[in-house]
């Protein structure tokens, strides 16, 4: 299969070309090779790679940066998702495409089921959704649209390198500890990208992390008791649980930003693993690349 890659620099994308199943023929576009915002020079990569299947793992993901520069966040999220989907289809290519937790407004205190009512309150939030419905349009509802929340990997840049950094800098951290979700990591993600691009059949928008519920808080002390156990770092650290209005930052947080996964998992029939294991699981990578 051909399967043309976009955003292959990041967590996700470098996951995917290091677990990439047999029998498929990848071709990798970071921002430097394609720059999504750009309608022709999309659609010119496509018509040369000719792909069969399209994962779209490229985005703006500065949650932060977005509130200030809204044009910058919509034109990758939204117009250049609609770039890829568009000219996908006018070669009968699938398409998967990865979208956030952050279309819902996290007022809920249930899981999000993928049928739910969305409601962003942040602009990165807002472009993605843009973004999922240009696809949906774009692909006649063909595509795969996968939610997804927390991604970390041992690469690139996200809360767990973060705070392996600062826990070899400091005696004491303070994490927010009032917004919940599933870290999820990136490895166990591109496994389960590359399952559904084995079953042609799937569309629509499915929910999928690892399994079990965290806040910030709680990833920290688990980040800081594998690092310890695996000899990341030297000794504990002290971690200060606080809440998210002594932590203000430029763009809102959904406070509960679980997905129900159930049908995702059910139709996959693939194993189901806490995000701890997961955790654990890349930590020991992480260490043994060292």
């Amino acid at each position: 299969m051909r399967v043309m890659i976009t955003g292959s620099g990041g967590q996700l994308g470098r996951e995917l070309l290091r677990r990439r199943p047999g029998g498929i023929e990848a071709f990798p576009f970071d921002h430097a090779a394609l720059d999504l915002t750009q309608r022709e020079a999309v659609a010119a990569a496509v018509d040369v790679v000719r792909p069969e299947l399209i994962i779209n793992a490229a985005a703006y993901t500065n949650v932060d940066g977005a509130e200030s520069d809204r044009d910058a966040a919509f034109a990758v999220n939204a117009a250049g998702a609609d770039h890829l989907a568009r000219s996908g289809a006018g070669l009968g290519a699938r398409m998967i495409h990865l979208s956030t937790d952050y279309v819902f407004d996290g007022r809920s205190c249930t899981p999000y089921a993928p049928g739910r009512q969305t409601n962003p309150i942040n602009v990165y939030g807002a472009s993605k959704l843009e973004g999922e419905r240009l696809v949906a349009e774009g692909t006649a509802g063909a595509a795969v649209i996968l939610r997804t929340a927390w991604v970390y990997a041992g690469h690139g840049k996200n809360f767990c390198l973060t705070m392996l950094k600062l826990m070899r800098e400091r005696t004491s951290i303070d994490v927010v500890c009032d917004q919940v979700g599933t870290p999820t990591w990136a490895g166990s993600l591109a496994d389960t990208v590359w399952r559904i691009a084995g079953r042609a059949e799937m569309s629509g928008i499915h929910h999928w992390t690892d399994a079990g519920v965290a806040s910030w808080y709680d990833f920290s002390v688990a980040i800081m008791e594998e690092a310890v156990q695996l000899g990341l770092i030297s000794a504990a650290v002290n971690i200060n649980p606080v809440a998210s209005d002594a932590m203000r930052r430029p763009a809102a947080r959904p406070a509960f930003g679980v997905l129900d996964k159930s049908a995702t998992w059910k139709q996959l029939a693939a194993p189901v693993r806490h995000w701890r294991q997961s955790l654990r699981d890349m930590l020991r990578e992480y260490r043994d690349a060292a």
